[in-house]
């Protein structure tokens, strides 16, 4: 833990408000030049550098970044640290995807020592893009969830991240060899890693199709056990799968409903995509405070479909939403990109959202969805010191466009549309530099 203060004099800006509800321009608060002072881990004082400069003491050191700006650090809501290795594989629609790839890959992560070194580069590989809180799906392994976990509290990370359950239709090296042997290892992980550090813990059915009856319902006594837990998992991501989900539990209504059934919706309860998710779903989403992790790089590398931000944020109804990068199915750790692929799917659904729509999904967004807008997202005092500082003219291309901007929105706009991991000149992890872009 860092034990000096330290400050930091750029342009920055966090978000208040969700813009889906109350307008792009009600939502943050923008310095054109800033000041934040940040301590043990959390951040002081924040405000025009003018009117803060007199909170600067003797012993605390100063950065100042040009052409930059400070945001909370972003929030990837959904994805899968053991499906890095295989990022980019040929596409195909999710069933074949996760049968060709998915299931060999994550055959390797019984081996501690392997899913540390993966799970180290992809945190690193998560940083380097300005990522400082990641909720992941391990493998079914417990080796799997005490590799990352390990390799997060190293980095001082915040992370959320769980065992994957899963008791049939997959291969037998990737299954619980019953119900009850899957409980018993998430109560022994949760016992060793919940809570501790920065570290949280998300119990993991696969998908509604890869569990039993009694797994799922073991799932939901276990999360009501243990409140405070988490619950992550996928619904609604591809037709295929929709078909299939009527055909394994013809007695619900529709896909939300099974696990409705078994006691998995609630608040801390984060489900991955919700393409194809109706009416009554999305009510129910919302009278149950739950959330969904949109993944638009991975929802259009696999064809599943385009996700409806009218429908999610939809006036007295709204649901928390948080932006994700699905490695590996998605193809970029960059929430930039994410962004980017995010707007020209709502273009395509009739829906133009905004800069501030967007990086409000990756940071105040995103932390609401989880539940950790008390401690991450924002650039309040008392919040937890995560913070990424973009170069805003990290590429010639940017450099020159951002010359021809009128205003931060515009500049935002201009990042996500353009920028990638080469705009992330520094990030900072619990107070700590823990990532810094080298000069060429």
């Amino acid at each position: 833990m860092n034990l000096k203060t330290c400050a930091i004099r750029s342009a920055a800006l966090y978000f208040t408000a969700d813009p889906f509800l109350v307008g792009a321009a009600a939502a943050y608060h923008y310095e054109s030049d800033a000041l934040i002072i940040h301590e043990n881990g959390k951040i002081k004082s924040f405000g025009n550098y003018d009117q803060e400069k007199i909170k600067l003491t003797p012993d605390c050191s100063l950065i100042t970044y040009k052409d930059s700006l400070v945001l909370p650090g972003f929030i990837d809501t959904h994805t899968h640290y053991p499906q890095t290795q295989i990022i980019g594989a040929f596409g195909s629609q999710l069933i074949e995807w996760l049968n060709n790839y998915t299931f060999i890959a994550e055959q390797q992560f019984n081996d501690f020592d392997y899913a540390k070194k993966v799970a180290d580069f992809f945190l690193e590989q998560c940083l380097k893009a300005g990522t400082t809180t990641v909720m992941t799906y391990c493998t079914v392994h417990p080796a799997s969830v005490d590799a990352f976990f390990q390799s997060a509290s190293e980095k001082s990370m915040r992370v959320i991240a769980g065992k994957v359950l899963m008791d049939r239709f997959a291969p037998e090296a990737l299954l619980d060899s019953s119900a009850q042997e899957g409980i018993d290892q998430s109560v022994s992980l949760i016992n060793k890693w919940h809570g501790k550090d920065r570290l949280s813990y998300a119990i993991t059915p696969r998908f509604a199709p890869t569990s039993t009856h009694e797994q799922l319902e073991s799932a939901g006594a276990l999360w009501k056990k243990y409140p405070g837990t988490y619950i992550q998992t996928h619904v609604s991501e591809n037709l295929g799968e929709l078909n299939w989900v009527r055909e394994l539990f013809p007695n619900h209504k529709d896909y939300l409903d099974v696990y409705d059934h078994y006691g998995l919706l609630g608040k801390g309860a984060v489900f991955g995509h919700g393409i194809h998710l109706s009416e009554r779903e999305w009510m129910r989403l919302y009278e149950t405070n739950s959330s969904i992790a949109h993944c638009p790089t991975s929802n259009e590398f696999l064809g599943s479909g385009l996700f409806d931000f009218a429908k999610a944020k939809l006036n007295g109804r709204p649901v928390h939403v948080g932006l994700a990068t699905d490695i590996g199915a998605g193809t970029s750790f960059s929430q930039l990109q994410s962004m980017n692929e995010s707007y020209k799917i709502a273009q395509l659904n009739g829906f133009a959202l905004s800069s501030i729509h967007a990086f409000y999904l990756a940071t105040l967004g995103a932390a609401e969805s989880i539940g950790l807008s008390d401690k991450i997202g924002s650039l309040k005092p008392g919040m937890e010191a995560d913070l990424v500082v973009l170069d805003l003219k990290s590429t010639p291309l940017i450099d020159f466009r951002m010359s021809h901007c009128k205003d931060i929105e515009e500049a935002l706009f201009i990042q996500m549309i353009l920028g990638d991991d080469r705009a992330t000149k520094a990030v900072f992890v619990n107070g700590e530099l823990s990532y810094e872009k080298k000069l060429t």
